[in-house]
């Protein structure tokens, strides 16, 4: 009985979203008013394609452009050599690009792709973390951040603040459209995380108005303003919080275990070898400055025979020995924004940290965002397309995976990702070269 690869699904396979990406590129404002020979779009899209295949720089995907199937799967008419790309998306604003973020996100609503992946009924896990991604001592545009040195040095950088839904069960994760943190027009001072979540939060709202989050993040988020911010955007927060950041907290949680509120609880896992010691306690001051501002606290042991663990949380969930495992578990996942999203992207193909090229205006921050928006549609591909999760176990290994594509991409004449995915589950034969002979 012969193997027959896996169907897929109409409007989540990598060949409807790279047309649902190519046609939103025809919307964005070209500011040339000559030399538009060279489409904003095939720009725009070959930069996605560059990131799609993991191409190591803008260097080698040049040099590849004419050989591959950027026409047939990326819908990309003429692309642009190196120079040329930079020039055209230099100038293009990176807040454009929010609407293919969004766009991704309903076709994976539509299909009911995100309903395992909720947390709490109604309710999904958003992480946020700030991450740079350019650093140089020469290199600069309007954008970067500014630090100088003692000695009069300075150092030009930039950052992001990067969000993803994520699941303790899942590990796929999916990235919402990032915040750039950076110097804006006007301003002398350098931006800062907590200024780009509150920027954040306002987007997502009105992004996704009816959609129920749980933010969990770092220790430095656990402040006042950005509770509060939470709050009136109606979100929900696991937020982790430190003894030597939150002396004061600390502090009356020790008052309130004297005074007998304080609950603790153990829960075992002997299969796993693993004691769970939680203990918790409700509406406490968050610090002495701002004692209005109400938390419930968790703190955590994870206990093995050979290591201890420990982790501490605020959260605005009432806590009850029948939720703390699971608050617990939601609070530890923040770790997936840095392993599965940032790591992926700077040591696992993307390449995040290499500079692409940095141009004088927006460059940098928009090659960044294209980045996280071929990886939204990768994730999204793991989580949704049969054909490349049979495709990847065949392989086992990711890499190895992307090494096979790119390698069919640029060597046979396809027509589609599908047919791309369906060569390398069924296997090809190889075959002697053919010469195109000119016999004229």
């Amino acid at each position: 009985m012969s193997i027959v690869a896996p169907k897929g699904r109409k409007h989540l396979s990598a060949d409807a979203l790279f047309r649902l990406v190519r046609n939103g590129f025809a919307s964005i404002p070209d500011a040339r008013t000559e030399d538009t020979e060279m489409a904003l779009p095939d720009a725009l899209m070959s930069a996605f394609a560059m990131f799609s295949l993991q191409s190591p720089s803008l260097l080698a995907f040049d040099k590849e452009r004419v050989e591959g199937n950027v026409q047939t799967i990326y819908g990309i008419e003429r692309a642009p050599c190196d120079t040329y790309m930079r020039e055209l998306i230099d100038p293009v604003s990176p807040e454009s690009l929010r609407p293919f973020f969004t766009g991704v996100f309903r076709q994976l609503q539509r299909g009911k792709a995100l309903e395992p992946m909720l947390f709490l009924p109604g309710y999904s896990v958003l992480a946020l973390d700030g991450t740079g991604y350019f650093s140089s001592t020469t290199m600069h545009c309007q954008s970067c951040m500014q630090k100088v040195h003692r000695n009069g040095s300075i150092t030009y950088y930039h950052q992001l603040l990067g969000a993803a839904i994520i699941h303790p069960d899942f590990r796929e994760v999916i990235p919402l459209m990032p915040e750039p943190i950076m110097k804006h027009d006007g301003t002398e001072k350098n931006d800062c995380e907590r200024n780009a979540a509150k920027r954040f939060i306002a987007k997502l709202r009105q992004d996704h108005p009816h959609l129920g989050f749980i933010v969990t993040e770092d220790g430095i988020s656990s402040n006042a303003p950005h509770i509060e911010t939470l709050h009136d955007y109606g979100c929900h927060y696991i937020l982790g919080v430190k003894a030597g950041d939150h002396a004061y907290l600390f502090e009356q949680v020790q008052v309130a275990e004297r005074e007998g509120r304080l609950t603790s609880y153990k829960r075992h896992d002997r299969a796993a070898g693993i004691e769970h010691q939680f203990r918790f306690v409700h509406d406490m001051p968050l610090n002495e400055s701002r004692s209005d501002v109400r938390v419930n606290f968790i703190e955590y042991w994870e206990v093995r025979e050979d290591k201890v663990q420990h982790f501490s949380w605020v959260t605005d969930f009432r806590v009850t020995q029948n939720n703390v495992y699971k608050l617990m578990r939601g609070g530890r996942a923040r770790w997936k924004i840095e392993n599965e999203t940032f790591n992926t992207l700077k040591n696992q193909g993307y390449n995040f940290d290499h500079n692409y090229g940095h141009g004088e205006q927006n460059l940098s921050v928009v090659f960044a965002t294209l980045m996280m928006l071929a990886f939204l549609v990768d994730q999204t591909q793991q989580l949704c397309c049969a054909l490349f999760q049979a495709v990847w176990h065949q392989l086992g290994s990711k890499r190895l995976l992307w090494e096979r594509m790119r390698a069919l991409f640029f060597d046979y004449a396809l027509e589609s990702m599908r047919q791309l995915l369906e060569a390398l589950f069924y296997g090809l034969q190889k075959s002697a070269p053919a010469f195109a002979v000119d016999t004229s």
